[in-house]
């Protein structure tokens, strides 16, 4: 019998899976593949719906209380990764196109599965899930401002706001009032209740689908532009291995404790790929395409990476 707990154990291997499978998809049935695409913004949505239904924004508070972490997760997220986000690819430039994708889905720290890998990792979950919603609205506001200095003005003529703002709407904002009015619902009515325990199970079968589409809708991309898309992957590599060299730093000089300091760790090397990518997609035609590839190849590189984060990481002495 199939359980809930039995699913988020075995997560990391379904996920790998899913990774495959929508691989031989796009592959296999080059017409079929991309015709998928229109589903990844309404999968996103109740992917999302499910991770925000299980986020205590009723207790927020309480999670304010930790100053220190909070001040940590802002300065190495918002400060440090820029930082090295500019380093690495001063080292590799990069065209326009591809230098945006880059910076959407690196300077951009994850706000869902991230909350997965912590707990995976021996991290403090409960940190990480409460942090979700400061993150969210500090990316959002922070965003254009990076890319208006790592890109220019250009930027200005190819990001337009109305799609960024439909997506954030159909992707973050009605999905996060419906997991709010459910968890209002579920503290007056037993069916609240039942409705709320059924989101717990939305968020691992629902990533899955969304992996699966991702990759089967853009890994033609990837492939026919292999020898570009090629050339960002030792960006990722070296962000995800300095990221816990940073991170360790951070969370000394800031004396975090050790599982506090693993929360740290994954919030920094985990970045929000699946909830950007729609914005890449609303992009013109001239830079679409290579943007979402850019994304996609990220979102690979990081799942692989993450493997081995919730090995190495609950060993580091913090």
């Amino acid at each position: 019998m199939v359980t809930r707990e039995g699913l988020e154990n075995q997560q990391i291997w379904i996920y790998g899976i899913s990774l495959l499978l929508g691989g031989f998809i796009g592959l296999t049935f080059g017409s079929f593949g991309p015709r998928l695409q229109f589903t990844i913004s309404p999968l996103i949505a109740i992917l999302l719906y499910g991770m925000f239904a299980q986020i205590p924004f009723l207790k927020l508070r309480e999670a304010a209380s930790n100053i220190r972490f909070m001040l940590a997760l802002l300065i190495g997220n918002f400060v440090c990764v820029p930082i090295v986000v500019w380093i690495l690819t001063s080292i590799f430039p990069q065209s326009p196109p591809i230098l945006l994708g880059i910076c959407l889905v690196l300077l951009t720290p994850c706000i869902d599965y991230v909350i997965v890998f912590t707990q995976l990792g021996k991290g403090n979950e409960k940190l990480m899930l409460a942090a979700t919603p400061l993150l969210f609205v500090v990316q959002l506001v922070l965003l254009p401002l990076y890319l208006w200095l790592f890109i220019g003005e250009e930027m200005i003529t190819v990001v337009h706001i109305q799609p960024f703002l439909e997506a954030f709407f159909l992707l973050i904002v009605i999905p996060l009032l419906l997991a709010v009015l459910t968890q209002l619902w579920a503290k007056k009515h037993p069916l609240g209740v039942q409705t709320l325990e059924l989101t717990a199970w939305l968020p691992v079968p629902f990533m899955a689908f969304v992996l699966i589409v991702v990759v089967a809708s853009q890994i033609g991309k990837v492939y026919s532009d292999f020898d570009i898309i090629i050339n960002v992957v030792p960006i990722y590599v070296l962000f995800l291995i300095v990221m816990p060299i940073v991170s360790r730093l951070i969370a000394r000089a800031f004396s975090l404790d050790n599982r506090a300091g693993r929360a740290l760790i994954f919030s920094m090397g985990t970045r929000n790929s699946l909830v950007v990518l729609p914005l890449a997609l609303a992009l013109p035609e001239s830079w679409r395409t290579l943007a979402a590839a850019v994304i996609v190849t990220q979102t690979i590189v990081e799942l692989i990476g993450e493997l081995i984060y919730i090995k190495v990481v609950p060993k580091m002495d913090i």
